[in-house]
C-alpha cells in the first residue's frame, strides 16, 4: 500500500480535520497562506488559513489527545539591520511586519495558549527561507529560475541587498522529524543552516550557474515594508536534539535545484 494518502480539503473544515486527526498519531501543521506579496494584495485569506485554520487543528488535537508540531517562520521576529551581529533566537520578541508574518505570529501564540490552558502536547519551529525541488514558482528562487528558463530577465526588489537565511527543504524536513521524535512539549526550536545570502548574490549566482551573464537582471520598485535581513541561531535544536543540516554548500544545493526545475 502507498505510504501517502492525499486528502484535498480545507483546514478550516472542522468535520474533515476532526476525522483525519482522530485516525493518526500526530499532526505536523505545515498548512499556511505564505507569500508576502499575496498578503499585501489581499490579507483576508491569511486570517482564515493561518488563524482560524490553526485554531481548528488545535481543537481537533485537543479533542483527540494527539501530538502536534506547528511549523512557523522566522518572519514573526521582524527583521535585523544588515550590520547587526545578532541573529534570531527562541527568545527574540515578536515584531511581524506583514499580514503574512503577523498571522503566523498569531498562530504561534494560539499554540502556546493551548499548551498552557488545555495541556495540548505541542511544539513549534520557526524556520528560515526554504529552497529546493517542488517549491511553488511564486517563491524567490523558483521564480528567478523559471524566468530565465522562459527567456525573461529575473527581477530584483529594490537594491537587492535584502539578506535571507537559506535552508534546503530536506534539512527543514529532517529537523521537523527530529523535533517530532525528540522535542519537548511547549518548546520552540529555530531551524536554520547558517545560509545568509543577499538576494542580489543569489540571483547573480543563479544566472552564472545557468550559463548567463551575472548582471542580466532588472531592478524593480521595492515591496512595501520589505524586511532587510533574517538570520537564525539554531544552537538550541543542535545542542538539545542533536540535529545537523546536511546541505551546507549553497552553490551545490542551488545547482541541484536549477537542474530539477529545468527537468520538470
Amino acid at each position: 500500500p502507498s505510504r501517502v494518502k492525499l486528502v484535498v480539503g480545507d483546514i478550516t473544515d472542522t468535520e474533515l480535520v476532526n476525522s483525519l486527526v482522530a485516525e493518526h498519531d500526530a499532526v505536523v501543521h505545515y498548512a499556511a497562506e505564505s507569500h508576502n506579496d499575496n498578503s499585501l494584495k489581499n490579507p483576508r485569506p491569511f486570517l482564515d488559513t493561518n488563524i482560524i485554520g490553526t485554531y481548528t487543528i488545535l481543537e481537533a488535537v485537543r479533542a483527540h489527545g494527539k501530538r502536534l508540531h506547528h511549523i512557523s517562520t522566522d518572519e514573526v521576529y521582524g527583521d535585523l539591520e544588515l550590520d547587526d551581529p545578532a541573529k534570531f533566537t527562541e527568545n527574540t520578541p515578536y515584531n511581524p511586519s506583514s499580514p503574512y508574518s503577523s498571522t503566523k505570529a498569531g498562530s504561534d501564540l494560539l499554540v502556546r495558549a493551548w499548551v498552557r490552558s488545555f495541556g495540548v502536547q505541542a511544539t513549534i519551529s520557526n524556520c528560515s527561507n526554504n529552497y529546493g525541488p517542488y517549491q511553488h514558482v511564486e517563491k524567490f528562487i523558483p521564480r528567478q529560475i523559471t524566468e530565465v528558463l522562459e527567456g525573461r530577465k529575473p527581477k530584483l526588489y529594490g537594491t537587492g541587498e535584502n539578506v535571507r537565511d537559506w535552508i534546503h527543504t530536506e534539512d527543514h524536513s529532517s529537523a521537523v522529524l527530529t523535533i517530532l521524535e525528540k522535542g519537548v512539549s511547549g518548546e520552540t526550536y529555530l531551524i536554520g543552516a547558517d545560509g545568509e545570502k543577499d538576494n542580489k548574490s543569489v540571483v547573480e549566482l543563479m544566472l552564472t550557474l545557468m550559463g548567463k551573464d551575472a548582471a542580466d537582471y532588472e531592478h524593480v520598485a521595492d515591496r512595501p515594508g520589505h524586511d532587510m535581513r533574517y538570520a537564525i541561531d539554531s544552537t538550541k535544536i543542535r545542542n538539545e536534539l542533536g540535529w545537523r543540516p546536511q546541505y551546507t554548500d549553497f552553490e551545490a544545493g542551488l545547482k541541484a535545484t536549477i537542474d530539477w526545475y529545468t527537468t520538470n
